[in-house]
């Protein structure tokens, strides 16, 4: 079955320093690496590495960069072919400072942006032999839209997962087969009157709400809201992990699995992700996912 992530490709610029350095302040900083990131493309990694068929589907600029991404992606076992090189525009880029246990982050959306609707439109047959396409909010929401209507229209089942956190009408909302939002993203799409449970009931089997420490939440179909505990983890570095569980989820819904499985196997994927530094580097294989739900 073939998956796809439509979405960003982002080299991640991540510096440590003794702390945020305030307005005007230069500080040392120390320890610059230079770490594959995108919320997209993340997800198709660890799509990849759970042994799912995965294609990626977006834009990286001409530069040093944009080479460096596509061959990281080939080398995780994604699928790269109508990944689109723009010329003259760099690729996008995620400046990180990290200090006591903080971080600001600066994304330069870059090539992102020329994730448009005449891009899809140059890879929609590619696009549409897809068991499951996989979205985000990394580039231009009018291309979200676009795609989200287009496999709703040939029968092709979304993942969304709406962060950063912005609004999504309702319309979107109903074409999704499933919105994957955290709690902060879950209050912008539908406002903080209603209580989580509440609103996990109104869309059974489509809402998957993660909550941090306590775990992942859906409805079923007959009405129980089942909450899926988080797995306790040697914690080393948490970046990635929503992304982990959003790609182990869909390749296992991919497969046919039930909801209920797939949260479990995507809510262990995750915390083990947390367990080695680097968004796609702590990301783990299938093997290591089954070997774990052996011990719960």
């Amino acid at each position: 079955m073939k998956i796809s992530v439509v979405g960003s490709i982002n080299m991640d610029m991540t510096v440590k320093a003794e702390r945020i350095p305030l307005k005007g302040e230069t500080l040392k900083g120390e320890d610059l690496k230079y770490i594959p990131g995108g919320k997209g493309a993340n997800q198709a990694v660890a799509m990849a590495k759970l042994g799912a068929d995965v294609e990626m589907f977006g834009c990286v600029g001409d530069d040093g960069a944009g080479k460096e991404l596509l061959k990281n992606l080939e080398d995780m076992g994604v699928r790269t072919g109508n990944i689109r090189t723009v010329e003259g525009v760099p690729t996008g880029i995620a400046l990180i400072t990290v200090g006591e246990n903080d971080n600001t982050i600066i994304v330069v959306a870059g090539a992102n942006d020329c994730v448009d609707k005449a891009y899809v439109d140059s890879i929609k047959d590619e696009l549409l032999q897809s068991e499951v396409v996989v979205l985000q909010h990394e580039i231009p929401q009018e291309t979200n839209e676009y795609v989200i209507r287009l496999c709703h229209e040939n029968g092709v089942k979304v993942v969304l997962n709406p962060g950063p956190a912005r609004p999504v009408k309702q319309e979107i909302v109903e074409l999704v087969t499933y919105l994957t939002p955290n709690e902060h993203e879950a209050k912008i799409i539908f406002g903080d009157e209603i209580q989580t449970e509440e609103l996990l009931k109104r869309y059974p089997e489509k809402l998957l709400i993660t909550q941090g420490s306590k775990g992942v939440s859906m409805c079923l179909a007959g009405g129980e809201v089942l909450l899926v505990p988080a797995r306790k983890a040697a914690v080393v570095d948490t970046t990635g992990a929503g992304d982990t569980l959003n790609g182990a989820f869909t390749v296992q819904i991919a497969k046919g699995e039930s909801v209920r499985e797939a949260l479990r196997f995507g809510n262990v994927a995750a915390s083990l992700s947390t367990e080695k530094f680097g968004a796609q580097g702590g990301m783990p294989t299938f093997e290591e996912v089954m070997a774990e739900l052996e011990k719960c």
